[in-house]
């Protein structure tokens, strides 16, 4: 019994810890997000040559009413939620071709956890 306990215990705590890694670090995402910074703002409101990422985790695609999307977004129906987002910034025309988004994307898999978990936070 105490050995089941045991190995109930280890097998939590390890997908514990997998989760942890899984949302990223926010401060370091804020970091990585500079990148995307010379596109979108933070802000809520402030859209610039993309629109305001403010509230972008858990919205709709091509949502933010006072910005001109490429026909390709209006048309993408996407929730942007951790692992569209994820496949996004991984290769934006992949997921969404026709996208007027010239970014190539965020190869580094750490690097794209840590700035949807910074997104998270803009609310």
């Amino acid at each position: 019994m105490r050995t089941a306990f045991i190995a109930a215990a280890t097998l939590a705590a390890v997908c514990l810890a997998g989760t942890a890694r899984a949302d990223g670090d926010a401060a370091a995402g804020k970091t990585v997000f500079a990148k995307c910074a010379i596109c979108h703002s933070p802000a809520q409101g402030r859209n610039m040559v993309g629109p305001s990422l403010f509230g972008v985790v858990g919205r709709t695609s091509a949502s933010v009413s006072n910005f001109s999307y490429s026909a390709a977004m209006k048309t993408a129906a996407k929730t942007w939620d951790e692992a569209t987002l994820d496949t996004y910034l991984t290769d934006p025309k992949a997921l969404v071709p026709g996208t007027k988004m010239i970014f190539p994307g965020l190869k580094n898999a750490d690097d794209r956890k840590n700035v949807i978990a910074y997104l998270a936070t803009l609310k």
